[in-house]
């Protein structure tokens, strides 16, 4: 059996290797990728369908679960429909005693295609994405362009009277909340600002012109307010050559206009970045302990402390601050500068494998 956040499934013959940004309280994962060069992350959203009550696999389990069993985008897609059919999703999606469960949207991707797809309890709808760009956020956007869907989904939606039967299916349109939660709607203004910023690189996208936009403030791509941070940020370049790596940039920070990003690549024998695990409690963690969440611990990975004393000290010596933050970020250039060399033919890729490891140890040592 496989122990994910709060339930226990049976596991699997074989899974891949995978590399994850996660809350650390949590078995599941925001985003990641695996050693097939498939992506997934994942978005909150609330709909018609109630969230069940009671504990299930959370959005973040399903994350995981698609890297670790999916081969493609495709693949993975399947994996999450078919795990939502058997244990349903629910339970609580923050270390709080406070309740808090959403549904999710999930955006996969691999080096040939990308689907989006949606949920509704154990329903769910998905739309493949086969050129241009596209964008997810806290609300659905999957409208009547639908590639696939669960077998009872309509039904269920002519049963609860959400729609006639008539005329063209509008997933978003029949399965969005009446009355949706205040973070749904400032979230409409994200999406649209994610959408326009993205737009305006169709067809010309490249890992620099992404960190950009995950760093754009005035969209709110970039969030430092209202009580909410943007936490970790990955950007991946999956080339569809297929002798040449996929490439995973990792922020394993807060704020990624105060963070830099970091190449991984995966290799047969790469070395553990332990400082940037969150450690481990075992079965005193709060999380595992009934009631759940009674209680904090201290989950902060070096690197983070690190970053946090560094941002810290921005605010109390700007000047010192400023001038570390941008020899990181030249660090960051540099890195970028050896992808692209290394994508061009210019360096072999296996001289790569411990550059996440080592881009680690430098930015630490540079904080302290």
């Amino acid at each position: 059996m496989l122990e994910c956040t709060f339930i226990q499934i049976p596991q699997v013959e074989q899974t891949h290797a995978v590399v994850l940004s996660k809350p650390a309280w949590m078995w599941g994962a925001e985003m990641g990728a695996n050693d097939q060069g498939v992506c997934i992350g994942n978005e909150a959203v609330w709909t018609r369908e109630p969230v069940a009550p009671g504990e299930a696999l959370l959005g973040m389990d399903l994350v995981r679960l698609g890297l670790e069993r999916g081969d493609s985008a495709r693949a993975a897609l399947t994996v999450i429909t078919d795990l939502l059919g058997q244990h349903g999703q629910g339970g609580q999606c923050r270390e709080d005693p406070e309740p808090f469960s959403y549904h999710n949207t999930f955006l996969l991707v691999d080096r040939h295609e990308a689907w989006v797809l949606e949920t509704a309890g154990r329903l769910w709808v998905a739309q493949k994405v086969s050129e241009g760009v596209k964008n997810i956020s806290n609300q659905l956007t999957i409208s009547t362009e639908i590639s696939a869907e669960h077998p009872e989904l309509r039904s269920v939606a002519q049963a609860q009277g959400w729609w006639d039967g008539q005329g063209e299916f509008n997933f978003s349109q029949t399965f969005s909340p009446e009355n949706p939660p205040a973070r749904m709607e400032l979230a409409k203004q994200r999406y649209k600002g994610g959408t326009a910023l993205i737009q305006q690189h169709n067809g010309s996208m490249t890992a620099e012109a992404m960190m950009s936009i995950l760093r754009d403030k005035p969209s709110g791509i970039c969030m430092d307010s209202g009580g909410f941070c943007t936490t970790g940020s990955m950007v991946s370049v999956l080339p569809r050559d297929m002798n040449l790596p996929c490439i995973h940039f990792f922020t394993a920070t807060p704020d990624p206009s105060r963070s830099i990003f970091k190449p991984f690549i995966f290799s047969d024998c790469p070395t553990r970045v332990l400082r940037v695990v969150s450690p481990q409690f075992g079965p005193d963690d709060p999380v595992r302990k009934q009631p759940r969440f009674q209680s904090r611990v201290d989950r902060r990975h070096d690197l983070y402390k690190a970053h946090q004393v560094a941002l810290s000290n921005m605010e109390s010596k700007p000047d010192e601050g400023l001038a570390v933050y941008d020899i990181l970020r030249d660090l960051e250039s540099q890195c970028l500068s050896e992808i692209s060399a290394m994508l061009n033919g210019e360096i072999p890729g296996d001289e790569l494998g411990d550059l996440f490891f080592d881009c680690v140890d430098t930015e630490i040592k540079f904080y302290q």
